[in-house]
């Protein structure tokens, strides 16, 4: 135990002196700190339950509308949902068809994931970024923010969908238009993921701020839409033959979550950034960005504004902790 405790004392000392090492080790604490895995699980289940029954009714609305033309039905069910592993060959081959009932039904609860997945990435990034409660959107403007995911989700998914698959299309489309898809379904990414980002977070975390997150998520996005087709289909194939259908959901669940971890990775690595939360100490005493992380997790939990509530933190170092964004107020060593 000894040996055990000058190695973890080494470690801390050495990964505080050297940023390379300790950035990534403090965003990973962070990350462990927001109980980031349940808020992306969250996120995860609310975009399955948008995504899957939309999907459904994209495939049983085209089913009815062109089925007298069943070549053209193919081509646009192959580039909208050539970018979705898992699912989207299983979708582009089963040929669904259903009453207007399952249709209605599917959208209503395609709608129900889409505001319910807003909302989880609204309280995700306030999370992440340590917005007291009483600075997050209100009622109304929580709606309205939500809204506007919504419809920024839909413009993501449709036209980045239709590029790639566009992109995707080798014995039909030269070089040249194949890489100009790709590259315009990459500039709409970012673009996309710019736009979310500043609506699923308050205000008083500055656009600049996020940037560097929102077009490492975007360039994540799509090079997971390249790359999930082959490492899902290939780690569920086995649960499909198995489980059929439970096969396929949990692999898009299983892409989902990779994605929402991912992104909120990217986030994580942005505020420590932004906030200079690091480097962490991994055993006594409490570092600068130790005190600074713990006293926004302390005003994260204020529910009424600064002038009717307020949240002291002390350490019993007797050191006051920084405030989170302001230069440090006290040189004594940590």
């Amino acid at each position: 135990m000894a040996e055990v405790g000058r190695f973890v004392g080494w470690f801390d000392a050495a990964q505080q002196r050297r940023p390379w090492l300790g950035y990534p080790l403090a965003v990973a604490r962070k990350f462990g700190d927001d109980s980031g895995s349940d808020l992306a699980g969250l996120v995860a289940y609310y975009g399955f339950a948008a995504i899957f029954p939309l999907l459904l009714v994209l495939t049983t609305v085209l089913g009815y509308v062109l089925s007298s033309d069943p070549a053209l039905q193919e081509r646009l069910l192959g580039s909208a949902l050539a970018d979705f592993p898992v699912v989207g060959d299983q979708l582009r081959t089963a040929g669904l068809h259903g009453h207007w009932y399952v249709i209605v039904i599917s959208a209503l609860i395609s709608v129900w994931g889409a505001r319910g997945m807003a909302n989880a990435l609204q309280n995700a990034f306030n999370t992440v970024w340590a917005v007291p409660f009483s600075n997050r959107p209100g009622f109304g403007a929580a709606i309205g923010r939500s809204l506007a995911l919504i419809g920024v989700l839909g413009i993501a998914v449709m036209s980045t969908g239709l590029l790639s698959g566009i992109g995707s299309a080798a014995n039909v489309l030269g070089v040249a238009t194949r890489v100009g898809a790709l590259a315009a379904s990459a500039a709409i990414n970012i673009a996309v993921f710019i736009l979310g980002f500043r609506l699923a977070t308050a205000r008083q975390v500055p656009l600049s701020a996020m940037l560097r997150s929102a077009i490492v998520s975007a360039i994540i996005w799509q090079a997971l839409l390249v790359a999930g087709t082959f490492l899902l289909a290939h780690q569920v194939r086995h649960a499909q033959e198995l489980y059929g259908t439970f096969g396929v959901v949990l692999g898009l669940l299983a892409w989902l979550h990779l994605q929402a971890r991912l992104m909120l990775y990217a986030v994580e690595a942005d505020v420590v950034r932004a906030r200079r939360l690091w480097p962490r100490g991994l055993q006594p005493p409490l570092t600068r960005a130790d005190k600074r992380a713990y006293r926004s997790y302390a005003l994260t939990a204020r529910r009424r504004p600064a002038s009717e509530q307020r949240v002291d933190v002390e350490f019993t170092d007797g050191h006051t902790a920084d405030a989170v964004g302001e230069p440090p107020r006290d040189r004594s060593p940590d």
